[in-house]
């Protein structure tokens, strides 16, 4: 194929990863949930939990997401070799400990987003007053 002919391609490439997300990003995620089958079972089972609640609080953006739950399932993988047990990576409150792990991760969080569209909404209504 000339290069004009893969224009439409590479065109048709990007809007599609516009529209659903990166397909590099789409591979990791699908790495980072084999791994997370290849673990202990107790252990898949708390990073699946762990997921599930960071997926509500954690990065709304697709990269940053990603590279937290490599980095989870990292810390996961290291922990079953060395025989950790799941009481001892996240203690006895889990909540405190997904929280803690998730301020590793500030970038792309809704919460922050909205943090800051609030402050923004607020500054422009008293400026709007004076």
């Amino acid at each position: 194929m000339t290069t004009e002919q893969n224009e439409p391609r590479r065109g048709y490439r990007h809007y599609l990863e516009m529209v659903t997300g990166s397909l590099e990003q789409k591979k990791r995620y699908k790495q980072y949930k084999a791994r997370v089958q290849r673990l202990p079972a107790g252990h898949g089972e708390a990073v699946e939990a762990l997921q599930r609640y960071m997926s509500h609080f954690g990065p709304g953006d697709s990269e940053s997401l990603v590279v937290m739950l490599e980095d989870l399932v990292d810390l996961f993988e290291q922990s079953a070799a060395d025989g950790t047990s799941i009481r001892e990576i996240v203690g006895e409150n889990p909540v405190e400990f997904a929280e803690e792990f998730l301020r590793n991760y500030p970038d792309g969080q809704w919460i922050g987003r909205e943090r800051e569209r609030l402050t923004k909404a607020l500054d422009d209504a008293a400026r709007d007053e004076t």
